[in-house]
């Protein structure tokens, strides 16, 4: 389950650029603006770039000016799908679209300086080579790790197919330090990491992105499922940013029947204007589906919630979704970076427009767009849902709500939130093979919070003891997720986040028993109507 902790941070600013529709196309022939008077104002351009090259205070290599001047262009767009991307920015891009990198197969974070491991991918050459979560990595070749920053740990363990990296590891409970040979090789990162069969036969299943493989590793996923004894699927699109329009295209098809409309696209140009239709028979068809969403659902993920729920198909649980319903097309330019600009509109089978404008309160039509009732649809059964931007779901479930003890917490931890969480790590690393935990379902006890509270005042954290006290429950939770992690697995980790996700209780309470697509809209039209906030 992914991570939706106290200090967790949807960062959509970066996320959501990542999503939409990513189709590499020449800048060579149409769209010149030299041509019928075009000559003069790119020499305008020009003129500016040769004084500030001539004349400006700073010296500025050429590359540099003809970068700043594409960044600024795009950027008075204003859009913030629309951007420039250099060389680097491009392959990272790249990188989280495809789920595919060259490199160990580890996520790693950076714990009291230095690099950790979180998780060994399943499958991959750390994997296989033996590597433990809770390693901590300190020489890469020969060279020591301390102090370097996550972009930094990333880059060292990364490389060229088939190159091998030696590390040196520090494992808890582990005298000597541990040696490994690694071979780099290509990883492809799972979109679909959690899943599980809860009670009452729910099936839960979270993607956390659209990449390339999406599609048959959710399919994989949910025959697993369905031979464990899954009669009811949720579907937990919460906080995923999107991604691949082709993949969204290919997820929806699987609950889809042939020829019904997933999605369609409107553009300035014929060529970005089209529709696209599911092309096989649904592969469940008598499988109930609950989708759970969110106001960090985005792009391909809202393509897939709105097809589902205009046809009738899914149920939708959760808060309105983000509403980022524009396509990108990613056109490469000479210095090996690339423009990503928005060229079309994302609209789903009933017509809704996906797009919502995200206006400030300082935008003047922001009232009167905020009091403006949202257009309504119909579904093919004829039910009503509504536009405006975004998805909005059949069901409004209570987000979860941060205590003010929580909050308190937080404001007093303030700059020192790092720290802390070192201090988490370095406790749960110092469980890690005693065998005084026995249990992933462990409760934390009374000393273990003291030792937690010993162990950031080492680190210079002042948090006042009443503070502390006051909050248990959430001190309780983030000490039972890491030491879950680090004495027992990711997925232990998981399955304590999702024992205390109140939004999943309450989405299998509302799904539980249904044996038919039918029952659950039925329920869902008898479900009292709270009003959804954007």
């Amino acid at each position: 389950m992914r991570s939706r902790g106290l200090f967790a941070a949807a960062v959509l600013g970066s996320a959501l650029v990542s999503g939409g529709w990513l189709v590499e196309r020449g800048l060579s022939g149409s769209g010149s603006v030299v041509g019928s008077g075009g000559r003069e104002r790119a020499r305008l351009l020009d003129q500016v770039i040769q004084r500030v090259s001539r004349d400006y205070v700073d010296t500025l290599s050429d590359s540099t000016i003809y970068a700043r001047a594409a960044e600024g262009l795009v950027s008075e767009l204003h859009d913030p799908h629309s951007v420039y991307l250099s060389p680097k920015l491009l392959a990272s891009l790249s990188e989280r679209t495809s789920g595919r990198y060259v490199g160990v197969g580890a996520q790693i974070d950076v714990r009291d300086g230095w690099m950790t491991v979180i998780s060994p991918l399943p499958g991959g050459p750390a994997h296989d080579a033996g590597i433990q979560t809770g390693d901590r990595i300190v020489e890469v070749d020969g060279k020591p790790m301390r102090g370097l920053s996550i972009d930094e740990a990333q880059k060292v363990l990364r490389g060229e197919p088939g190159s091998v990296v030696r590390l040196t590891i520090e494992r808890p409970a582990v005298a000597a330090p541990l040696k490994f040979a690694i071979t780099r090789r290509e990883i492809r990162v799972r979109s679909v990491q959690h899943a599980t069969l809860l009670r009452d036969g729910v099936g839960y299943v979270a993607l956390t992105i659209f990449s390339e493989a999406s599609a048959p590793d959710l399919r994989r996923t949910i025959d697993s499922l369905r031979a464990a004894g899954m009669r009811t699927l949720l579907f937990d699109l919460r906080g995923d940013p999107g991604g691949l329009l082709e993949q969204g295209v290919r997820v929806t098809d699987l609950f889809l029947n042939s020829g019904q409309r997933i999605v369609s696209m409107r553009g300035r140009t014929p060529d970005v204007t089209q529709t696209f239709d599911d092309r096989a028979p649904q592969v469940w068809p008598d499988l109930p589906i609950a989708v759970l969403v969110d106001t960090n659902t985005a792009s391909a993920a809202e393509i897939v919630a709105g097809a589902l729920q205009d046809h009738d198909r899914a149920v939708l649980l959760g808060a309105p979704t983000y509403g980022k319903g524009s396509a990108q097309n990613v056109f490469r330019v000479g210095n090996g970076g690339a423009v990503k600009l928005t060229t079309a509109l994302w609209y789903t089978p009933s017509g809704r427009s996906i797009n919502r404008k995200h206006l400030t309160p300082d935008d003047d039509s922001a009232g009167a767009i905020a009091k403006r009732s949202p257009p309504t649809y119909k579904t093919d059964a004829g039910r009503t849902v509504l536009g405006g931007g975004g998805i909005s779901p059949d069901v409004v479930l209570p987000r979860a709500s941060t205590s003010a003890a929580d909050s308190l917490f937080q404001r007093a931890l303030g700059k020192q939130i790092p720290q802390f969480r070192d201090a988490l790590t370095d406790y749960a690393l110092s469980l890690a093979g005693t065998k005084k935990i026995t249990s992933p379902d462990f409760s934390v006890a009374p000393a273990m919070r003291a030792e937690l509270l010993r162990r950031m005042r080492t680190r210079g954290i002042t948090l006042d003891s009443a503070v502390y006290a006051a909050s248990t429950p959430l001190v309780d939770r983030l000490l039972g997720y890491e030491i879950a992690r680090y004495v027992f697995g990711e997925q232990a980790e998981s399955a304590r986040r999702l024992r205390d996700d109140s939004v999943v209780a309450a989405a299998v309470q509302f799904v539980s028993g249904a044996t038919t697509q039918q029952e659950l809209l039925r329920r869902a039209a008898a479900a009292p109507r709270v009003p959804a906030k954007p």
